[in-house]
């Protein structure tokens, strides 16, 4: 019989010599598949991002739900200046915060990962090029503990304290990446699968497919309440619930409605619908020859899709209705859904685009969950059936999400099912990849190169006037809406089932997870 799991990660932990408390010991299950690097400057995936804010600190952060007030971070004080040419932002850092090396963080520590940031061009890092417009040089240390950072008047200093709080500014110890660098890759193989910071935690271990071991950073500042977390891979939804159930897993995400209904049932549980700014989305490639290039053969998709049915039945109310790429709880929120399900008409966008006979192509999808607690399999399959009856006939190719953002990145796409979350809570965390080609993100990746598109996203992003730049996001919505490579399905809520004995777990609608300050009753 083999060992289970829980028993697994134990006995791990106590070779390592640490306690076997399971008051001491979260663990967390869910499908982490889309995991490709835990390095600070480069990780731009959803399970990515949630472990690196448990291992770095950045020098501003939101704090739990609340994504309108910044709160001190590694800096206790921040001022903007406002110079003939540019804006200057002025960080003073905390005197004693310490990396999990045991290292003081200063000054010098932030000017390398920003100058590290921009050398990587990592994936977020159109965060600080384009919209941030920050320049090799542009930071500065004023002294051990004053950071100055300049840029140009054509950004926005509040969007990029807004950036500053995703993991692209989290501060890495630029000592020990230095001492584990490798050919002028600035430590990016080392941090890929060890850290480096000041955070809560520290990594201990990463067995690729199968679980990620976090401890307390004995040197932190703020000291986690559970000094052990493992997050678990855990793909299959009845797998999961077989592991809550028997108490392998403290923290389940990824359960399908009808399990987290049982759950809900049962006291020994608790479900948690956390608000999110995640939208899953079909991306449509528009390069030349795709048959997607054609305006109409896109329209038709979009008449294609019968989002009542996917969102009242396999979601089971579980998301909003959206076609609109700026989610609902942003500025610029359209809730224009002009698109009803009518197979009729897309036959006949098809016919008029040079495809009587209807079309046919491949559909890229996650092995893993969509949002909404959806395998998304199940909501490619539900896609499929709808889109056949238009006559666009998916052939669905279901891989790990690891590969299927490989893919997608490299543009070697038709269509695909993917979803997105802004990495700040600002429109233009949407406006600005999903718009704007050049940014090389979602525009990029879909071919779309529209200048209009992309001229309303850069006005908007600096526009001050609140109602003028909602008016900028409503031309720019419908803009999208219609002539962009994109069918948005829906908005969802995120359903996490845990034991009722886990206190203190949120996730906000960035999908952050501050575990430091989850605890477990015995």
């Amino acid at each position: 019989m083999k060992r289970g799991f829980l028993g697994l990660a134990l006995t791990v932990l106590a070779a390592m010599g640490l306690a076997q408390d399971r008051t001491q010991v979260l663990v967390y299950g869910g499908d982490f598949t889309d995991l490709i690097t835990l390095d600070p400057q480069v990780v731009y995936e959803f399970s990515g991002v949630l472990i690196a804010d448990n291992l770095y600190e950045t020098l501003v952060r939101f704090e739990g739900n609340d994504l309108s007030t910044l709160r001190p971070g590694l800096a206790e004080s921040w001022k903007v200046d406002r110079g003939k040419e540019e804006w200057i932002l002025t960080f003073k850092l905390r005197k004693g915060s310490r990396f999990s090396t045991g290292r003081e963080v200063t000054a010098k520590d932030v000017v390398f990962s920003f100058e590290r940031a921009l050398a990587l061009k990592g994936p977020g890092s159109f965060l600080f090029t384009e919209i941030a417009g920050l320049k090799p040089g542009a930071t500065k240390a004023l002294d051990p503990y004053t950071v100055e950072v300049r840029i140009p008047k054509t950004a926005s200093p509040q969007s990029f304290l807004s950036i500053l709080t995703f993991t692209i500014g989290g501060v890495v110890d630029s000592e020990e990446v230095q001492k584990n660098a490798k050919g002028g890759d600035y430590g990016k193989d080392f941090l890929s699968s060890n850290s480096a910071g000041s955070g809560p935690y520290r990594l201990v271990r990463w067995d690729r497919g199968s679980q990620v071991l976090l401890e307390a950073n004995p040197y932190a500042r703020v000291k986690p309440k559970t000094p052990r977390v493992i997050l678990r891979y855990i793909q299959e939804p009845a797998v999961l619930r077989t592991a809550l159930e028997s108490g392998e897993v403290d923290i389940a995400e990824g359960l399908t409605p009808e399990a987290l209904k049982a759950i809900a049932a049962n006291p020994r549980f608790k479900v948690l619908r956390a608000e999110t700014l995640r939208l899953q989305y079909l991306g449509m490639n528009m390069k030349a020859g795709s048959p997607f290039a054609h305006p109409k053969v896109r329209e038709a998709v979009r008449y294609a899709v019968n989002q009542d049915e996917l969102i009242q039945g396999l979601l089971q109310g579980n998301a909003l209705k959206i076609q609109t790429f700026i989610p609902k709880g942003l500025l610029g929120y359209n809730p224009a859904t002009p698109y009803a399900y009518d197979p009729a008409r897309a036959r006949k966008l098809l016919a008029e685009a040079g495809y009587p006979q209807g079309l046919e192509f491949e559909l890229l999808v996650s092995t893993g969950i969509c949002g909404g607690g959806v395998p998304c399999p199940d909501v490619a399959a539900k896609l499929q059936a709808d889109m056949a009856k238009a006559g666009l006939r998916a052939r669905i190719r279901a891989i790990a999400n690891a590969e299927l953002l490989a893919t997608y990145r490299a543009q070697n796409h038709q269509m695909v099912l993917a979803g997105w979350s802004p990495d700040f809570p600002d429109p233009d965390g949407n406006a600005t990849p999903w718009a704007d080609y050049d940014a090389r993100s979602l525009a990029w990746r879909n071919s779309y190169q529209d200048e209009v598109a992309a001229k309303l996203a850069r006005q908007a992003a600096l526009e001050t006037d609140p109602k003028k730049r909602q008016a900028l996001y409503k031309v720019l919505t419908e803009r999208v809406l219609h002539q962009g490579p994109y069918a948005v399905l829906y908005q969802p809520a995120q359903p996490i089932a845990l034991s009722a004995k886990v206190e203190g777990f949120l996730k906000n609608p960035m999908m952050s997870s501050p575990l430091w300050l989850v605890e477990k009753r015995p």
